[in-house]
């Protein structure tokens, strides 16, 4: 059974805003093949940070796991948790506001199969 767009907003919120865990194999199963494409992303879109997200039904534990990672143009890559406080400290005092302002989109580009990208540029 497909998990809805209001399950994904709460397991996103789980992960991005109450310190949920996320899954190391989950990361390497989704993203590690994409790290190039993401960095070139970033490279050409002249962002600050890169950040993308992925959710997926664990089939062990019928839990939807979630996996993170943030990039910077050097070609620094944060995963999971590190990733999650990373941003944390690139959005400083906005984090949580920014979080919640993005998850509905996050929750419905998963929902249709897409993993959200987001590139970051500071001031």
């Amino acid at each position: 059974m497909k998990i809805t767009v209001r399950e994904l907003k709460k397991v996103l919120e789980n992960a991005l805003l109450n310190e949920g865990k996320m899954e190391q194999a989950l990361f390497e199963y989704e993203f590690e093949e994409l790290m190039d494409e993401l960095l070139e992303s970033l490279i050409a879109d002249k962002d600050d940070y890169l950040f993308a997200l992925t959710t997926h039904k664990n089939d062990i534990t019928g839990n939807e796991d979630t996996a993170m990672v943030l990039i910077e143009p050097t070609g620094t890559v944060y995963i999971n948790e590190v990733a999650r406080d990373k941003l944390k400290e690139v959005w400083e005092n906005n984090y949580e506001r920014n979080i919640k302002q993005l998850i509905p989109d996050f929750a419905k580009q998963l929902y249709s199969g897409e993993i959200p990208i987001n590139g970051i540029k500071t001031v």
